[in-house]
């Protein structure tokens, strides 16, 4: 029985654009082995895939934060005692970080990754036994299918498939609702707060409840905002990433900036319109069943009035 290997750490929307490959390696090698490295954080998020035998969990951003504790050291240690326990006929990094390339060279089997002129960082190349070209014109999905194809001998085809069983997110019947993902990691990839109080309204006035999560102290206080200035608003109590899974499943509408949770509605085919505010790529962009709408600008912010009407075009 062949053993593979996935290194995919993070983050959410990574790990999301990976899973399509893992659905691509189960159809080809269904008796495969298959295990994924992946941080903590988001390890819930890789056990939807059913393909995944074993997840290992690693807690790189914690254990840098606590480096000189002994638990950490045990940590570290213990998981890579079980990634050692065996060897891997496949070991494929599609993250690209000289971190995980290291981490790739630690275990037993052959390595693959993407050669220097095709990965994040350079210098990662040097640690793998065999790379691979992969273009950059090609959506980060692709391109994790790519490597992942040429690293176990065929070429991907069809349409990305997420492996997610979506009976598993259906819940009861309610008002529905919209959601809007205002925040985001990075700041230039956020939208003026203004701008959403705009789009919040105009989903009000069309009968729908809107929902505004949240991940930071910061987060919460604009949603609240937006919330006491919206009809028929409402943030939701903290939630982990599954939670907040099933609750973009059950949306009319989901409405963001380019977030993970974005790529997540996209993939359970709930309407999207993805406010990209400094380049609109179709290297990036969600990819799902149901209909996507991108709104972008390469200088300046997207208008208003550019994502109501693709709200407009969804309904």
């Amino acid at each position: 029985m062949p053993e593979i290997l996935f290194i995919k750490t993070s983050s959410m929307g990574d790990i999301l654009h990976h899973m399509p490959a893992v659905t691509d390696a189960r159809s080809r090698f269904p008796d495969a082995r298959i295990s994924w490295v992946v941080d903590e954080l988001y390890a819930p998020l890789a056990r939807l895939h059913p393909a995944v035998d074993r997840i290992v969990p690693i807690a790189v951003r914690r254990w840098r934060r606590n480096l000189l504790t002994a638990g950490t050291w045990l940590e570290g240690r213990t998981a890579l005692r079980e990634l050692r326990d065996r060897s891997y006929d496949k070991i494929i990094d599609t993250q690209g970080l000289v971190r995980t390339a290291l981490m790739a060279k630690l275990f037993h089997g052959e390595s693959h990754g993407y050669d220097a002129e095709s990965v994040r960082e350079p210098f990662a190349a040097r640690f793998y036994d065999v790379v691979h070209t992969v273009g950059w014109d090609l959506h980060v999905i692709a391109r994790n299918r790519t490597l992942t194809g040429r690293a176990l001998g065929y070429e991907p085809s069809g349409a990305p498939d997420y492996g997610f069983d979506l009976s598993q997110f259906h819940g009861g019947a309610g008002k529905p609702y919209a959601i809007i993902f205002h925040a985001t990691a990075k700041k230039t990839k956020e939208w003026p707060e203004g701008r959403w109080l705009e789009v919040g309204r105009s989903l009000a006035a069309r009968g729908l409840d809107v929902v505004l999560p949240w991940g930071t102290a910061d987060e919460r206080a604009r949603s609240e905002r937006l919330a006491a200035a919206t009809p028929n608003a409402r943030v939701p109590d903290l939630k982990p990433i599954l939670e907040v899974t099933k609750l973009i499943a059950g949306a009319r509408l989901v409405a963001g900036v380019d977030t993970g949770f974005l790529h997540i509605a996209a993939a359970l085919g709930v309407p999207v319109v993805a406010v990209f505010t400094i380049v609109k790529s179709h290297t990036a962009m969600p990819v799902g069943s149901g209909k996507v709408e991108m709104v972008g600008a390469k200088n300046g912010l997207p208008e208003v009035r550019d994502v109501l009407t693709a709200i407009e075009r969804l309904f």
